[in-house]
């Protein structure tokens, strides 16, 4: 006798919702989407995947409800919009990136009576289309079982932080690592511009550092789109700027100061006021440069 798949829920088909709920619906999971622009959701169909007109109408009878949008506000707004359909005992797990607007959501799923995971992912598109982000979860040891096989078909592995769910430890866990992100992409952003601005061949500066200990993918990959001009956005600059904002915003609360972090998020925000904001991140190389 076969047990059937849960039914779930993914609010938000952007850059990583997309691929979140296509990976999933090719898992065999039965998904339904909603997308604030309708028509992301409706192109799932192909995918497999049932748009849904509305959260409560994506969410009604859905045993797992992911979220998977911008920012804390907007996940609290929708999943207060799904409300009407969720029945008590749901588990939400919540994907996006939301800093310290943590808490607060996870005090409405205590309210509605949800089983919240707080599981943001770390990765881009493409390592969402292949199912290969990280996930960063903390959840109840009982609630574990249930949303594994997700995380195994949308993640390579998944980082399991906290004591029991301890609130936010996964979302502060992102923050963290949002630190380490944006300082390659400014790094690699303002070497290839001195290179450009000093007439040194920036292929020379790649093959010094590419198989040595300064190497790694990401440095790879932001290189590439750098000299190649491919600004097909894998993680937008509008987005990295709002994760800036996010970091220092909590290292504010805190007490730590982030003199780098700080330097990178007015970069991103001059190449968005250049009109760069929906490109790569990599394109906060042009904030090196006059408009």
């Amino acid at each position: 006798m076969t047990t059937a798949q849960p039914v779930i829920a993914v609010l938000g088909t952007g850059f990583i919702g997309a691929p979140v709920a296509r990976n999933l619906a090719k898992g065999g999971f039965t998904v339904r989407a909603w997308n604030r622009t309708a028509a992301k959701a409706e192109a799932l169909a192909a995918d497999g995947v049932t748009a849904a007109a509305t959260p409560a109408e994506a969410v009604e009878g859905a045993d797992v409800v992911l979220t998977v949008l911008n920012d804390g506000p907007r996940v609290l707004e929708t999943i207060k919009a799904a409300a009407p359909g969720l029945a008590k005992g749901t588990v939400w797990v919540q994907v996006s990136t939301v800093g310290e607007d943590v808490d607060e959501l996870a005090a409405f799923a205590a309210e509605a009576g949800l089983v919240f995971v707080d599981a943001p992912v770390q990765g881009s598109r493409q390592p969402a289309e292949l199912g290969k982000l990280v996930v960063l979860a903390a959840a109840p040891e009982a609630v574990r079982p249930t949303v594994q096989p997700l995380f195994d078909l949308i993640g390579a592995r998944t980082v399991w932080v906290g004591e029991d769910g301890a609130t936010g430890a996964a979302s502060r866990l992102k923050l963290v690592l949002n630190v380490w992100v944006g300082a390659l992409t400014h790094g690699v952003g303002e070497a290839l511009a001195l290179a450009g601005g000093l007439g040194v061949d920036p292929a020379h500066f790649v093959d010094v550092v590419s198989g040595g200990p300064l190497d790694n993918g990401f440095f790879q990959g932001k290189a590439a789109a750098i000299l190649g001009e491919n600004w097909t956005p894998q993680f937008s600059v509008d987005n990295s700027e709002k994760d800036a904002r996010i970091v220092l915003d909590a290292a504010e609360r805190v007490g730590v100061r982030l003199d780098t972090t700080e330097a990178g998020h007015r970069r991103f925000q001059r190449a968005a006021a250049q009109g760069h904001g929906d490109k790569d991140m990599a394109a906060g190389w042009f904030a090196s440069f006059d408009a």
